[in-house]
């Protein structure tokens, strides 16, 4: 993992550099505004601590700089400033955290590890099995890089068996996620759902286990 650390106290910079480096991640130090936002801008970035007074750019116009360009980076704001007006107004800009100095290291390595695990988690927003990729933001579907078109209920039936890849998923199971409790637990309208995704996404993609439900295979 990269992590910009922009800070223009020295001994601050180093403490921050050296705590991180010791648990595995990479760092790169800027001193001011301008150098913090360009080493921040770099894709391959996955995290920024930022202080908010800096020569050449103030912390707060780098954060919404930023934003314009990487909107989606954790960025953790670290700063003597404590007042709850400067808190506000920085997460109103788009800060995903505040800490104030004085610090703990360790307070600041867990916040990092959860800003990390939260934007994982926010990321997987496209889900891929096999020949198959469902996008779940633009509701798209593809089937070796062609588009498919997919009801409301078929994107969602096919979103289910994506999200548990190789688990054999019963009828009752597929009517509850899918369907919801509005259907008749005898209702065979999954069986029916899969032989639609089935003609559009391919025969062999779901894979029928006797007696026990479905299971897809991408």
């Amino acid at each position: 993992m990269n992590v910009v650390v922009v800070e223009d106290e020295a001994k601050i910079a180093a403490f921050v550099a050296r705590g991180l480096e010791a648990h595995g991640f990479n760092v790169l130090v800027a001193g001011d505004g301008p150098s913090g936002l360009r080493l921040a801008l770099d894709p391959e970035v996955d995290l920024v601590v930022l202080d908010l007074i800096l020569p050449g750019l103030d912390g707060t116009e780098v954060l919404t700089r930023l934003r314009e360009h990487r909107p989606q980076v954790p960025v953790i704001v670290l700063t003597a400033k404590d007042a709850v007006a400067d808190r506000v107004a920085n997460l109103n800009a788009g800060a995903d955290d505040y800490l104030t100095k004085p610090f703990s290291f360790s307070e600041l390595l867990a916040r990092i590890h959860a800003r990390l695990r939260a934007g994982t988690q926010t990321a997987a927003t496209v889900l891929h099995q096999g020949r198959v990729t469902l996008d779940l933001h633009a509701h798209t579907a593809e089937v070796d890089g062609g588009a498919v078109g997919l009801s409301p209920r078929e994107f969602r039936l096919l979103e289910t068996f994506l999200r548990h890849p190789g688990q054999v998923l019963s009828q009752a199971q597929l009517l509850d996620r899918v369907w919801g409790y509005d259907f008749d637990p005898e209702s065979n309208v999954a069986e029916v759902y899969v032989g639609y995704l089935r003609r559009k996404l391919g025969a062999d993609v779901i894979e029928t286990v006797r007696g026990v439900g479905y299971r897809f295979r991408g």
